[in-house]
């Protein structure tokens, strides 16, 4: 995870610098993600705290590193997902889909008692995550490209 300075508020370009993102992108994260609600001064500019600082990293992780979509990262951080950008998981795999977990989000984890059964487990379903991915992309442009007669 990125070193968060010692200071109460953050402009909206100090913490697009810390997570390595757009100003855009952070305006729009906060329109999709509740959570993250930076209190704004008397001009109109946004001011975040760490906690707001910290949540943007956890959503970084989830939508580039974890490949979920919004949704799901959305269902993940209502879950209390924590995990940082730096921690690796443990032995634990995605291994069926739960009930309640739509389609383009991460399944359901399990523990896995073979390290190496684990290690596969997690390579299949990490390139399941990337396949997601690139699927709803090419829905997105099919969309964009469907135009009703």
């Amino acid at each position: 995870m990125a070193e968060i300075p010692d200071k109460v508020y953050f402009k909206i370009g100090e913490v697009a610098r810390l997570a390595e993102l757009k100003p855009y992108v952070l305006r729009y994260w906060e329109t999709e993600f509740g959570v993250l609600r930076p209190k704004k001064s008397r001009s109109g500019q946004r001011l975040y705290r760490r906690s707001d600082v910290e949540m943007v990293l956890r959503i970084k992780t989830l939508l580039k590193d974890r490949k979920f979509t919004i949704a799901g990262a959305r269902a993940q951080l209502r879950k209390g997902w924590s995990v940082s950008a730096g921690e690796e998981e443990t032995d634990t795999v995605r291994v069926q889909p739960s009930p309640e977990e739509g389609s383009g989000q991460p399944v359901a984890s399990q523990q896995v008692a073979d390290p190496a059964l684990a290690t596969r487990v997690k390579a299949q379903d990490e390139l399941l995550l990337h396949l997601r991915g690139e699927l709803e992309q090419l829905r997105a442009l099919v969309r964009s490209h469907s135009r009703p007669d």
